[in-house]
């Protein structure tokens, strides 16, 4: 995933002019991953920490009605890869989101945009860290859990900061493992339903679980309502497959291939695992405070299938958290490529790794997890910074709906032309809006959500700030709205 993430994220800032000017005065970033890495990553960036770990917690709050929940979440993600799709395709200048919200919405859009998606990654990569050290505790229940965190942040830095073939490599055997993983695990659960499987607990493997009408909303709407955060936080990731296949040699092919098996994923992913999980278990006896996955295996007194399984969850955690380090430090490298971050971050490694944007962005995660020495508690605090990024990815998917809509206005002579357009475009986009406005207000349901929800103004005062004072230090910043107009392909 890393050298997808290279590409992405690289070219999350420096995809327009000014990033193609710089790049042909430095040494370049390292491009290039083969069908079989893009296509195996793709499938497993559906698969993260918020399924294997945060499902556990929908479920339990949400009853069967989790199943709804993401179905949801995953129909209007779907229609924001659309629209992400048909503007990367009218211009195959655009390498990110960055790009196309600065040519449409101003460059505050692409400044506010960059920071807002690195600070996501590494928060999510915070996220996935916290999640690793509960998953050791499964087999050293007294361990603390900053041990193990901190011990893979040191592993994950080093990885990062060797050569970037090597990274995805990793990344690709990350992925098929966590495929592997979930395909077994939905033949399991099917097979201990067709067999009438009952548990040690007197539990009977059935289907009637997710059919009984009581399971439906067991907590009320304020249960069915509280799952929506996790399953947003569930879905960060998917962004990536769109802006990785444009990198591609053949984006009109490559792009609508990958958008379009996103609903797939969602259903054999999610919505498949979450049915064999309620339908083995039944919602009452999944414990919030653990993963599902690990659970079914100890609940069907399976305990050596369940530390493999244990296994399997903590390599996801692990490879999300890589990606995230990747991410974080590639969009570190394209702000700076910009002149939107410190120069010192565009330097390159003789293996061509921005190693300066990798350490810093390290020493944030390093930061975040402190927050285990403030909250012992694993599930609170994964919570938290998972409200967090659920917040930032929000803002980042909204963005992108608004600069679709803002391209509808001001190009629509490029929309005619799209071989790749997005269905219901304005309408759906207005929904999409909507639902993104809808999730920020549950926030407001849960006390740790609302802890991050009435933190996260603080870092959008600060980058007004930090733009103002950027603009104000360079007042001479017509090349910044220049970039918008000249990256845009002439008018047939």
């Amino acid at each position: 995933m890393n050298r997808e993430h290279k590409e992405t994220h690289a070219l999350m800032g420096d995809g327009d002019l000014l990033g193609h000017h710089h790049m042909e005065q430095e040494p370049q970033l390292d491009r290039a991953l083969s069908n079989r890495h893009i296509q195996l990553i793709a499938i497993g960036g559906a698969i993260g920490t918020g399924l294997f770990m945060g499902s556990g917690q929908t479920i339990a709050s949400s009853g069967t009605s989790v199943l709804l929940t993401y179905m949801i979440v995953g129909f209007f993600f779907f229609f924001v890869m659309r629209a992400m799709g048909e503007l990367l395709l009218s211009n195959t200048s655009y390498k990110s989101f960055v790009d196309f919200a600065t040519a449409y919405l101003g460059p505050w859009a692409g400044f506010f945009l960059g920071w807002s998606y690195w600070l996501g990654w590494v928060v999510t990569a915070i996220a996935d860290i916290i999640a690793i050290g509960g998953y050791m505790q499964f087999w050293y229940p007294d361990l603390p859990v900053w041990l193990p965190a901190l011990a893979t942040i040191g592993i994950l830095t080093t990885l990062n900061l060797l050569t970037v073939k090597m990274f995805g490599e990793t990344e690709f055997w990350f992925s098929m493992i966590k495929i592997v993983a979930i395909i077994a695990f939905l033949i399991l659960g099917i097979s201990l339903v067709s067999i009438g499987f009952v548990s040690p607990s007197g539990v009977k493997a059935s289907f009637k679980h997710i059919t009984d009408p009581a399971s439906f909303l067991p907590h009320g709407i304020t249960g069915f309502l509280s799952g929506f955060q996790m399953a947003v936080f569930a879905f960060l990731g998917i962004e990536l497959v769109g802006t990785t296949a444009a990198e591609t040699k053949n984006p009109e092919k490559s792009l609508p291939k990958a958008i379009n098996s996103i609903p797939w994923r969602i259903l054999l992913f999610y919505i498949g695992a979450l049915l064999v999980i309620i339908s083995v278990m039944s919602w009452q006896h999944v414990d919030p405070n653990q993963s599902p996955f690990v659970a079914l295996f100890k609940l069907v007194g399976l305990t050596a299938a369940a530390a493999v399984v244990n296994f399997v969850v903590l390599t996801s955690a692990m490879s999300s958290a890589n990606s995230g380090i990747f991410a974080t430090s590639r969009m570190l490298y394209g702000l700076a490529v910009e002149q939107d971050a410190p120069q010192r971050f565009t330097r390159l490694s003789k293996g061509k790794v921005p190693v300066q944007a990798i350490l810093c962005s390290m020493g944030c995660v390093v930061a975040g997890t402190m927050i285990l020495f403030i909250t012992p508690n694993v599930m609170s605090a994964f919570n938290i910074v998972t409200a967090f990024t659920s917040i930032l990815t929000v803002f980042a998917f909204g963005m992108i709906l608004l600069s679709y809509l803002a391209y509808r206005k001001q190009r629509p002579d490029l929309h005619a032309q799209s071989v790749y357009k997005m269905p219901a475009g304005i309408f759906m986009s207005w929904a999409g809006i909507a639902f993104m406005v809808f999730v920020v207000v549950i926030l407001c349901l849960d006390h740790d959500t609302r802890i991050s929800l009435f933190a996260s103004p603080i870092w959008f005062i600060g980058l007004f700030i930090a733009y103002k004072y950027r603009s104000n230090r360079d007042p001479e910043r017509t090349w910044v709205l220049e970039r918008g107009r000249r990256i845009e392909p002439e008018s047939d």
